[in-house]
């Protein structure tokens, strides 16, 4: 399968253009850091989808940084929804016969116990300008499919994490806090808010949900890419501390807070599994190994 990945430069496109060259595939790598591709130049779009000739896009590129949508939501509205928007009208300008649109759990915004796990149809409620520039771009792809007759695909993810990730999220960063306090014996640990809970998935089984989607996933349709656990940021910072080398503490950080925090995000990917199949295959023990030991290799070679 002849495969275009936008945002192929970026901590998932990475693990994905590797998962689809081990199954057998044909990807090709875009992205406006590698080869300046930009998703809101429409007309370029265009014209390497035509020069390319892709059987299936998947649609990664764009704002991923939550809390610095709190300072620049033009910004991130714009990569998110308008790239989406073009993403999706040059397809169809070059007769690509499938797209995988990737949104975010953080459509579903602020819930209460009881409406938990999230399902696919659990109402939208974003909180930060992330988390609308997410809505608008699933509602554009949305239309895509109704409007256009498009075959489009549409994934909601919720958190993911694995080595290579950056450290805007709070895994990575508090992993390489962590491998940093190592070789200074530096003891405390900052962290932000350690009460929210999150439902975490290895990057590396998101990416194989994806291409089970693009198989298998039926077109029009949004799936839940999770595990189907919660944990909180606590229990997820003691459990990166138990396999530090050095004995560390905790210590709150209000730098580190961010403005608005959803209090627990869970999901419920039976749709996913049903429907492809898929089965989460690697253990959170394994996921945070892996990220500390990546962080001790990017630190070490600082």
């Amino acid at each position: 399968m002849k495969a275009m990945i936008t945002g192929a430069g970026g901590f998932v496109g990475h693990h994905l253009l590797q998962h689809l060259i081990e199954s057998g595939d044909d990807p090709i790598p875009t992205d406006r850091s590698t080869d300046g591709l930009d998703i809101l130049d429409a007309p370029a779009l265009i014209e390497r989808f035509k020069a390319v000739k892709p059987e299936v896009i998947y649609h990664l590129a764009g704002a991923s940084d939550v809390g610095g949508s709190w300072q620049t939501p033009q910004a991130t509205f714009r990569a998110n929804a308008e790239g989406t928007l073009n993403v999706l009208w040059a397809a169809r300008q070059a007769g690509v016969e499938r797209i995988l649109t990737v949104g975010s759990a953080d459509v579903y915004g602020k819930v209460q116990p009881e409406d938990l796990p999230l399902t696919e149809d659990s109402p939208l409620s974003p909180v930060s300008p992330y988390a609308a520039s997410k809505v608008s771009a699933d509602t554009v792809a949305q239309q895509a499919h109704l409007g256009f007759g498009q075959s489009v695909v549409r994934t909601r993810p919720f958190n993911h994490l694995g080595p290579g990730q950056s450290t805007r999220f709070v895994a990575p960063a508090l992993a390489e806090r962590i491998a940093r306090n190592e070789v200074t014996g530096d003891g405390v640990l900052k962290v932000g808010n350690l009460s929210p809970r999150r439902d975490f998935t290895d990057v590396r089984d998101v990416v194989r949900a994806y291409r089970f989607l693009m198989e298998g996933g039926e077109a029009g349709e949004v799936y839940n890419v999770c595990s189907g656990e919660a944990i909180a940021i606590e229990e997820l910072a003691n459990r990166l501390l138990e396999m530090a080398s050095t004995d560390q503490v905790l210590a709150p950080d209000p730098d580190l807070v961010r403005p608005v925090d959803i209090p627990v995000l869970l999901g419920d990917s039976s749709k996913l599994r049903t429907h492809t199949g898929w089965e989460p295959g690697i253990p959170l023990s394994q996921t945070l190994e892996d990220l500390l030991n990546d962080m001790r290799a990017r630190v070490k070679s600082d």
